[in-house]
């Protein structure tokens, strides 16, 4: 990559940046990433799919495979702490898991596809729509705009601190975890405070639970047996000190590396629940949010990461081990081979949703040279 068309991608990031959307919300980027497509002479631009969803699509006019290179849209509701001449202008939100260099890299294939259309099939650019509510990849394949554009290979990326810079990770077989928030609402009733026993009150059972269900898995190997449960909020009653509660929430972070094991969890979280609620006489509503099926990997596809890593002299690791972070992109996985690696953003780099992250500039031309070199590979 030319210093000129790097300083440009550069600045392209760096406005990204700073009006960052959240989840579902992502109109202002959507329009912005369709206007840099059309600006690379993409062959059709699609908008709207999925929800802002928006797909880039680069034709060779000859029979040919469909590949797929996807990335994020959205940002994060979390304060940014930075003293960057671009650092967030949008109170409350920060791209601080990457997300705008993701699509800037992604922009950089379309440079390259704007040069050289692939000799045969197509090249679809998919810029998806709130990744981080797992609510994107499910209502982008959902679209009807999708079908026709449906990939026969697909590949992503996601930085990573605590790997080298530069340097990419590849798993064969799962590479993130199932993940769900579960949302427990106890129902009792009120009373005076001077009179409790009149009231049935949820105070003991969100007691109970809170342990119960933190106890039922606390990490450890990342293999199939693996369950993480993790407590992330809890609410009792109202701010008074006249009214005995009639009411708690309770909310925890289901995380396992299966979709199988993750049902499994499911009901023991479930049967701890109701047998609690019914001992203490309170009704009880469990919904989930946030539900991330497991990402799996192609071997294929992984294998096709590797030889271009190879080729263009990139360090490339294997492990065996998924990542504990969800990632909704297994959802392409369902019907493309699919392969997900992740991009060393620096050993002592701050790690993602901190207030204090920011994309390195430096692994663009990684990217874009990876994600390159896969596309040639496969359709010329």
């Amino acid at each position: 990559m030319s210093p000129e068309a790097l300083a440009r991608l550069t600045r392209l990031r760096h406005e990204l940046h700073q009006y960052p959307e959240l989840s579902g919300q992502e109109t202002e980027t959507a329009a912005r990433i369709a206007d840099e497509l059309r600006a690379r002479d993409a062959d059709q631009v699609l908008t709207g799919i999925g929800g802002h969803g928006v797909g880039g699509i680069f034709d060779s006019g000859q029979p040919g495979p469909t590949v797929a290179i996807r990335c994020e849209l959205d940002g994060l509701p979390i304060q940014e702490i930075s003293d960057a001449s671009y650092a967030s202008r949008v109170v409350g939100r920060g791209h601080l898991c990457g997300h705008d260099g993701h699509m800037v890299m992604v922009l950089g294939v379309a440079d390259h596809l704007a040069k050289a259309r692939p000799q045969k099939g197509r090249v679809v650019l998919i810029f998806q729509p709130a990744e981080e509510t797992g609510q994107g990849a499910v209502a982008f394949r959902a679209d009807p705009q999708f079908a026709p554009i449906e990939p026969d290979h697909v590949f992503s990326l996601h930085n990573l601190p605590g790997l080298s810079l530069g340097e990419v990770l590849l798993c064969a077989g799962p590479a993130n975890c199932a993940s769900r928030g579960m949302r427990v609402v106890l129902k009792g009733k009120t009373s005076h405070a001077a009179e409790p026993q009149d009231g049935v009150s949820p105070a003991k059972a969100l007691a109970s639970l809170i342990p119960q269900l933190a106890g039922l898995g606390s990490g450890g190997a990342l293999n199939a047996d693996f369950v993480l449960t993790t407590v992330t909020h809890a609410r009792l009653g109202e701010r008074t000190f006249g009214v005995a509660p009639g009411a708690a929430e309770l909310w925890v972070t289901l995380r396992t590396v299966s979709d199988a094991r993750m049902q499994n969890l499911i009901a023991e979280a479930e049967g701890l629940v109701t047998q609690t609620a019914e001992t203490q006489g309170l009704a009880v509503e469990i919904t989930y949010e946030d539900v991330f099926e497991a990402c799996t990997n192609n071997a294929q596809a992984v294998a096709t990461v590797a030889e271009a890593c190879a080729a263009l002299g990139v360090p490339c690791t294997f492990t065996t081990e998924p990542q504990k972070f969800s990632e909704d992109f297994g959802q392409f996985g369902k019907s493309a081979a699919a392969a997900m690696f992740w991009l060393g953003a620096g050993q002592a780099h701050p790690q993602l949703h901190n207030p204090d992250y920011d994309f390195p500039d430096a692994l663009i031309p990684v990217g874009v040279d990876v994600f390159s070199a896969v596309i040639r590979s496969l359709v010329g």
